[in-house]
């Protein structure tokens, strides 16, 4: 039953990620096109709640999605059964989550050299 479970979670952040990815690639094309260098695109990114609700969402996806893909992974190729594997996918989920969202941090709050608080 919590394979299955898992099956579905994980197709349903991958129906989660399809519009996050497109819309993040739409961006990054808009950007570069517009010739927008990396520190205009922080301007643009920082203090905004959208695009940290944005990016965080997709985090999270990301990292459920990724977490339950490497625990199929970690079965089928490294052995791993029961609670280890279990461990496993919660230690990646977490890690991914933490990654991420201090990326989204990075992006959308922290002040950066340029940024005034140094």
């Amino acid at each position: 039953m919590l394979t299955l479970r898992l099956y579905m979670l994980q197709r349903i952040t991958a129906l989660l990620m399809a519009p996050f990815v497109i819309m993040h690639l739409a961006v990054m094309i808009y950007a570069v096109q517009g010739g927008l260098s990396a520190a205009e695109i922080l301007d643009r990114t920082r203090g905004s709640l959208m695009w940290f609700l944005f990016y965080g969402s997709f985090v999270l996806a990301v990292s459920v999605h990724g977490s339950i893909g490497l625990r199929a992974v970690a079965h089928e190729w490294g052995g791993l059964n029961g609670r280890v594997l279990d461990l496993f996918m919660w230690i990646i989920g977490a890690c991914l989550l933490l990654l991420g969202a201090r990326a989204v941090w990075g992006v959308t709050y922290a002040i950066g050299p340029g940024g005034g608080a140094g």
